[in-house]
Order: structure tokens, then sequence, then C-alpha cells
């Protein structure tokens, strides 16, 4: 064996180790932000879905059972959210049981707008080549009015398997509370693209505002983008009012389907026409 020769280098300095941090645990979602993320990807995926060309007869029995999923997927995430003790909230935020369906709902879809997948006036734009922003606005009110018709039409569909008990002891079904946040989202969504098209941008919460007035952002009190108490007793009271409108035809057991798709695409037609005397005057 040869003999280790001894070291003649300089002696390094080796700086020791760093310590390793050890990482975060995770943070468990809110039911409330898991049931506003569902009500999202739920809106995103209807909005961004195929043209607005009608669908072959096969093809529109299947777009009616995907609308039937997505509304009782939206209704399992609510009633986790409201219903079943998962997910607390924030310390202070009263129990599920204490609050009406108007408030909780409303709740969530303060939770939605920030998420929402709101087009700016170029996207609209380059969606629409060689439109006016007329014709651009026709196509965006039109396809809500489709939308919320056709979540209305489905949510008529199931049958109540889920039930929300409010103190009033008015018993609703979750399905209809689903349809309600959802057909708000939409809404919301086309009250944020007729603002971004009429070179007037702004906040979700703004938009959220605004679709609870029923005017523009700028005719909107609390237009600085943030929902103050006053926006939120609003908003709390128009959803509490478009769950009244649904009962007679969820009931029983939601087989107004017709009345109800009715119903969605004569509001979402009259919230729009609001809009643009507001946004475009004088056309």
């Amino acid at each position: 064996m040869t003999e280790q020769q001894p070291r003649t280098g300089e002696v390094r300095d080796v700086p020791p180790p760093r310590p390793v941090t050890p990482a975060a645990a995770p943070v468990e979602e809110s039911g409330l932000a898991r049931a506003a993320r569902a009500v999202a990807d739920a809106v995103a995926g209807l909005v961004t879905g195929p043209a607005d060309e009608p669908p072959a007869d096969g093809r529109a029995r299947s777009a009616a059972s995907g609308l039937r999923d997505v509304v009782g997927a939206v209704a399992t995430a609510v009633g986790s959210a409201f219903g079943g003790g998962r997910g607390q909230d924030a310390p202070g935020t009263p129990p599920p049981g204490t609050r009406s369906p108007g408030t909780a709902l409303g709740d969530l879809l303060a939770a939605v707008a920030p998420r929402l997948p709101i087009r700016d006036g170029e996207r609209l734009r380059r969606a629409h080549p060689g439109a006016t922003d007329a014709e651009i606005a026709d196509a965006l009110v039109a396809r809500a009015a489709k939308l919320t018709g056709a979540v209305g039409a489905a949510t008529g569909g199931l049958s109540a398997a889920h039930w929300f008990l409010p103190p009033s002891l008015l018993t609703l079904p979750l399905e209809l509370g689903a349809e309600t946040v959802l057909v708000a989202a939409v809404e919301v969504v086309l009250v944020g693209e007729l603002h971004e098209l009429a070179g007037r941008p702004s906040s979700g919460e703004s938009y959220l505002a605004s679709w609870s007035a029923q005017r523009s952002v700028d005719r909107t009190a609390g237009a600085n983008g943030l929902l103050t108490g006053a926006a939120l007793t609003m908003l709390r009271r128009r959803i509490g009012r478009r769950l009244a409108r649904g009962v007679p035809a969820a009931a029983p057991f939601l087989v107004g389907a017709a009345l109800a798709g009715r119903g969605n695409r004569r509001a979402t037609e009259t919230l729009a026409e609001r809009m643009r005397r507001d946004l475009f005057p004088g056309s």
C-alpha cells in the first residue's frame, strides 16, 4: 500500500450548513373559499364554452346533463360551506344556522366576485373580429341570457336531494341556492365585460356592487371598488329576492324548469338594458 501524503493546500473556510426551515403547514381552505372556487370554476366553464351556435339535439341533451352536473356540484359545495359545519369561517362569523339564505349566499357571491373570468376590452374585441362595440355587446347579452336560462332549466330538472334549512323554517333545495349564485355570477361577468367594453374598467367587487344596484359602477354608491356595509346589505337583499322569486318554480321537487329558464333569461335581459343605458348612452 502506498503511504497517504499529507495535505499541503490551505485549509478552506467552509461555512456551516444553513439550517433548513421546516415547511409551513398548508393552510386549510375554508368552506366558504372552497364553495367560491367551485362557483368561479363552474362559471369559467360556462362562459368559455363553445360558440353561441345552437347545438344539435344530441349535443343539447349532453349540455343539459352537464349543466345539471355543474349545479349539483355547486350545491354540494354550498352545502359543505354552510350546512355541514366543515371548514368554519373566520372567528366572529356567525354559525350558518343564524344566517338567512340570502345572507349566506350573498357572502358566497362576494367571495366569488374577485375570482370571476372577466375579459378586458382588447380581449373582447379580439374574440369578435370585425364587430362593432354595439354588436359585441349584443353578443355578450345574448350569451349571458342563454346561459342563465339554461342554468334555470337545468336546475328545474333536478330532484331535491339536498335541503337548506334557514331559521325561518322555509325549506329550500340546495340546488336552488346554487342556481341563484351561478346565475348571479354569470350576470356579474356580463356587467364586468360591458364595463370593460365601454372603457370603464373596475374591480370584481365594484362589478358585484353594480349588479346589486342594477346600475353602472359610476352610478353606484361606494364605487371605490369596496363592498361597503350598505352595498353588502343591498347584495344580500337582492339575493334573497332572487331566491324568493325562484321558490314557486322549484316546488314541488324542482319541476318548474321552463318557468325558471324563462324567468332567468328575462331578468338577465332587463339587467343588460339598464347597464347599456348607463354605459352606452344614445346607442
